[in-house]
């Protein structure tokens, strides 16, 4: 029996995205839009577009919500009133204490929450961790990462997580290491820190580059996102995976055994 989802955002390019990519595999109970949308109503998909979370997902097993940090918690909210049994998280900008709410929601349903689902990326990460803990002494790390113009919040979700991997592998946290932008006199760059460049404009879908500099050479891994597809069918699969998990919260490194 085919997966049954419903899309938040439907009518963006994620969701739109999350359409296609779905067509063939699974069922798309229906979506939800902001209110005042025009895609509010009968959908030529043969689902209905609604402004309520609560209705979108009334006969769906899954929730995948790649909109906005206080969106993505209203519809949590909502979808006690369902019998969702899953929910898919990649909303980018979330506090810490937002996670902690979207930790307390996957007390009761499975939530694979990830800032990118894409599995390039995934590996990417994986990469970037064991390069750091070998690249030491001497190896500034400097993170640059590129989106569309619309994209709101920076550095990047994936550029932080990207951050962190590095971090981990030098047995130290992100926030330690972390350089402050660079903008005016800012003095020599300490050994070994980690820093952030950010780049926005036109359409760029997601370009990401972590480089392990020293005196001598420079080691460059990167991913570059060509489709958005490559997002919409990791979280499709992550819709699959975690539709028959028992509550609690997972990453993408769990739906990929990584």
């Amino acid at each position: 029996m085919s997966t049954r989802i419903a899309i938040a955002g439907i009518a963006g390019r994620m969701g739109q995205a999350l359409v296609k990519s779905a067509r063939d595999s699974f069922v798309i109970s229906g979506g939800s839009e902001r209110a005042g949308s025009d895609a509010i109503g009968p959908a030529p998909g043969g689902w209905t577009v609604s402004d309520s979370a609560a209705k979108a997902a009334q006969s769906a097993d899954v929730w995948i919500d790649f909109t906005t940090p206080t969106a993505s918690l209203e519809a949590l909210e909502q979808l006690k009133l369902t019998k969702v049994k899953a929910a898919i998280i990649g909303t980018t900008g979330l506090s810490p204490a937002q996670e902690l709410q979207i930790a307390d929601h996957a007390k009761r349903i499975a939530i694979v929450r990830d800032r990118n689902f894409s599995l390039g990326v995934n590996l990417m990460i994986g990469l970037v961790e064991q390069v750091a803990a070998r690249l030491k002494d001497g190896w500034d790390i400097e993170i640059t990462e590129g989106h569309h113009r619309r994209k709101v919040d920076a550095p990047s979700g994936t550029a932080l997580m990207i951050g962190e991997a590095a971090a981990r592998g030098r047995e130290a946290k992100l926030t330690d290491l972390r350089t402050p932008p660079y903008d005016g006199q800012t003095g020599a760059r300490a050994d070994g820190t980690i820093g952030f460049s950010v780049i926005r404009g036109g359409g760029i879908i997601g370009d990401h580059d972590a480089a392990f500099i020293s005196d001598e050479e420079i080691l460059s891994i990167t991913h570059r996102a060509l489709d958005r597809a490559i997002f919409a069918k990791g979280a499709l699969a992550a819709a699959k995976w975690a539709a028959v998990q028992k509550p609690g919260l997972y990453a993408m490194k769990d739906v990929l055994a990584l």
